[in-house]
Parts: C-alpha cells; structure tokens; sequence
C-alpha cells in the first residue's frame, strides 16, 4: 500500500507541476515573492526544508537547480549528539537567473539582479548586480559589464527577433516560449 501511495503522489506532483508550477512550488512550502520560472521543477529540488526558500520577483529556475537548506553532515554525528541538526534558509533576490544543474547552498542570500552561471555551487552571498559562476561560484563580472557584452554579440549568426524565435520554438516544441 505504501508504494501505491508513493507512486499516486509522485503522479500528482508531476502533474501539478506541469500544470502550475508556482502553485506546486507554494504547496510544498516554497515562499514566493512575485513571478518566477520554472524550467524544471520537481519535489526533491527544494530538499527537506522547501520552507526555508524565499524566491523573489522575476527569477527563472532552470532544470535541475537544487537548494539544499541542511547540512547532512549532522547524521553521523548523531550518536554523539542524537538531536543534532543544522539548517538554514536561502533567500533569492528579484531578477536573477540561475543556471542549469546549480546547487545553492544552506545559509546563502543572492542579491537583486544576478546571473548564476550553469553548474555553479553558491555557497556564499552573492552581491546586487553581479554575474557569478564556478565551484564555488565566484562573482565574475557586474550585471551591467554582463549586459554589454551581449549587446555587442547579439546580433551574431543564427540570431532571430523575438516573434521569429518564439514561432520557431512553438513549431519544434508545442508550446510558446518564456
């Protein structure tokens, strides 16, 4: 019986976060703070402690970001210290971009107006204004010098406007971009 429940919740997890993600994301306790993007969401990307997550406004989530709000360090600890346990919330500023398979870490705040380069491990703040990547994710550049670097490569090969890509996007997927 145990594994019908399992399977029954994973099924409806899947389809409420399909469905609506955002609404998905406050059920499980994820405080959101104005519009955000998933590009990917499932229960296990929020870790034990969804509630400790506070995503601002105008954040995209890329998949398979992961915010873990523990350190599982405690468990072996917990024959010397049987309650012992450690977490700590990761807050989210409005405007920022987190990028695939990025891993946040307990304890960290990222600003307003951010860029977190794909598979990055943040495991401290990251400033207003920045552009930061690696592991650990270091700031790189500002948001703004980000910014101009994409204006003066925009316009490369392979680029369309806007409704030109979104037709693209629709005839090869299904469905609108963004």
């Amino acid at each position: 019986m145990h594994i019908v429940r399992l399977v029954g919740r994973t099924v409806r997890d899947r389809w409420l976060a399909m469905r609506d993600p955002e609404g998905f994301a406050r059920s499980i306790g994820v405080n959101l703070n104005g519009r955000v993007r998933f590009y990917g969401i499932d229960r296990a990307m929020f870790g034990s402690e969804p509630w400790l997550v506070t995503l601002g406004d105008n954040v995209y989530l890329t998949a398979g970001v992961q915010f873990v709000t523990h350190d599982g360090g405690t468990l072996i600890l917990r024959k010397e210290q049987p309650d012992l346990e450690w977490t700590a919330p990761i807050v989210i500023g409005n405007d920022v971009y987190i990028g695939i398979r990025s891993v946040i870490l307990p304890g960290v705040t990222i600003g307003n107006r951010c860029v977190i380069g794909a598979g990055s491990v943040v495991a401290r703040d990251i400033p207003d204004n920045t552009v930061a990547a690696g592991v650990p994710a270091r700031p790189i550049r500002s948001t703004d010098d980000y910014l101009e670097r994409l204006r003066e490569r925009s316009l490369r090969v392979g680029h369309l406007p806007a409704q030109a890509k979104a037709e693209e996007i629709k005839k090869i997927y299904g469905v609108t971009a963004g």
